[in-house]
């Protein structure tokens, strides 16, 4: 029993042996691989070390270069800089020296002239004394004595000034108190000629509705304004159903204004532009208008070969009255008159029918022109080769030459007889337009004046001034201006308003 115990404890030491052998074994064959494991980490460790090493080195190479160059750029541009710099204070530096050199040249310069101009002064003063010492010597009188004698001479030319003045202020106050007088009686008698005055300054345009009147008056009322602007024709849109009123004191414009308005309410398309196209289209159908007439009126006296402008200008008589009666149809009767008569006399009838057709031919540019109508029809017939006796015909009419001929005396009489028939004139009418006339030309003397119309029968002018030529100021002073030439030239009743308009218009073309 002990043997067999003794041999089973002595196998389990044996398997026991056994085993921690071969687990040594295993152990150790564990150590080396991790050993060698470990040796392979600790290599590649390494490996990885020296990479990353000489990774940062240039790195740290390539940043040190890159702060060298911008180090390196850097100062070449403080170095450009102060290079600049020094160049900009030695040219100042030199700017200065030659500044400094030149006023030291003028400061001696004033020197001189300073003592020259002294120098002269006390020459002066040496030669006003000898100058005074010898008129006294001359006159025999003292200085004192002369300044007496030459203030009592003053006093004497003063009192007489006195006196004139007191003299032509007397005579002014009695103008003025004619002039009122007269102004007093012509308001009476142009408040009786209220309704001839109306027919012949007035014209009424049909509408086809009352809304019509809101497209003329436009946005902002720039339509209405751009056609008053455009015409010289006040349009009043009252409370009359379906009507517009045209007013202006020239037939020629209100005729203008008549054919344009009633061409835009056809035509439907009312902006400023089109009023411009329309008052253009106006204008030129008025002056076919007027050379129709001029034809008709020479066809109808029966007078030929007319120069073509004369025609034309006897067509512009249609539109102008004098007294209130057609100048066109007041020349055509003188013509026939003078027929007539020179008929009955014996002498040529064409002659007088020609001189009469033609005497108040000036009438038509009278207000283009400075002189009484009669010189300048003279002139207007001399210029366009009329006969030294139509010549002398029309300049004698008024009496202002000598007739040298019958056919003169004879339109002379024709003129007197048609102008005397009853009916045929009106003084107020021809005083009212020959006003507006006067303060359109008033207005057109001043300087940078495009256009002026007299509107609001005489009440208002309206003045259109160039803008490049005068700004806002300007336009100011010539309204100041011309209202105190207006009080000082003209006789109206009331009073007239200034309206003077500066306009500036940009024009652009979209392509």
């Amino acid at each position: 029993m002990l043997i067999y115990v003794l041999g089973i404890a002595a196998f389990i030491l044996v398997a026991i042996c056994v085993i921690i052998y071969v687990r040594k074994n295993i152990s150790q064959a564990n150590i080396g691989k991790a050993e060698e494991q470990a040796r392979n980490i600790v290599e590649e460790a390494k490996k990885e070390a020296d990479s990353s090493k000489k990774e940062s080195i240039l790195e740290a190479k390539e940043e040190i270069h890159k702060l060298r160059s911008d180090l390196e750029k850097e100062s070449r541009e403080r170095r450009n800089e102060l290079q600049r710099l020094e160049r900009r204070n030695i040219q100042r530096e030199e700017a200065l020296d030659k500044k400094s050199d030149l006023l030291e040249k003028k400061e001696e310069n004033i020197n001189k002239k300073l003592e020259d101009i002294k120098e002269k002064k006390d020459s002066i003063e040496d030669l006003y004394l000898q100058q005074k010492q010898e008129l006294e010597k001359i006159s025999n009188l003292t200085y004192e004595e002369a300044k007496e004698l030459l203030l009592d001479q003053t006093r004497k030319e003063i009192r007489r000034d006195i006196a004139v003045m007191i003299k032509e202020e007397e005579a002014k106050a009695k103008e003025e108190s004619d002039k009122k007088a007269r102004e007093v009686i012509t308001y009476a008698i142009q408040r009786c000629a209220a309704d001839h005055v109306a027919e012949t300054t007035v014209h009424v345009v049909a509408l086809p509705n009352d809304e019509m009147k809101g497209r003329i008056i436009g946005r902002e009322g720039r339509n209405i304004r751009t056609l008053e602007t455009l015409t010289g024709v006040d349009l009043i849109i009252d409370d009359t159903p379906e009507a517009v009123i045209l007013s202006g004191f020239d037939p020629i414009r209100r005729e203008v204004a008549r054919i344009a308005l009633e061409k835009l309410i056809v035509d439907g398309r009312i902006h400023p532009a089109r009023i411009e196209e329309m008052v253009e289209k106006a204008k030129k159908e008025v002056e076919n208008i007027i050379r129709e007439e001029g034809e008709q009126a020479t066809f109808e006296t029966g007078i030929h070969g007319l120069h073509s402008e004369i025609i034309r200008l006897l067509g512009r008589l249609k539109y102008r009255t004098s007294y209130g009666q057609n100048v066109l149809k007041h020349s055509m009767e003188v013509s026939y008159l003078a027929g007539l008569m020179a008929s009955e006399l014996g002498i040529d009838p064409s002659l007088a029918k020609r001189a009469g057709l033609l005497h108040d031919i000036g009438k038509a540019v009278d207000h283009e022109i400075e002189g009484p109508h009669a010189s300048i029809g003279a002139e207007v017939a001399k210029k366009y080769k009329e006969s030294a006796l139509i010549v002398n015909a029309i300049e004698a009419h008024h009496g202002d030459v000598e007739p040298q001929s019958l056919e003169a005396v004879l339109v002379q009489a024709a003129d007197a007889i048609s102008a005397a028939r009853p009916g045929a004139r009106r003084e107020t009418l021809e005083a009212y337009i020959k006003r507006l006339e006067k303060l359109e030309e008033i207005a057109n003397t001043c300087e940078g004046v495009e256009k002026s119309y007299a509107i609001q029968a005489g009440r208002e002018i309206r003045i259109m001034v160039n803008p490049e030529d005068v700004d806002d100021v300007e336009s100011v002073q010539i309204a100041r201006n011309l209202a105190k030439t207006v009080e000082d030239e003209l006789e109206y009743p009331g009073q007239i308003k200034i309206n003077v308009i500066r306009e500036t218009r940009a024009v652009e073309y979209a392509k």
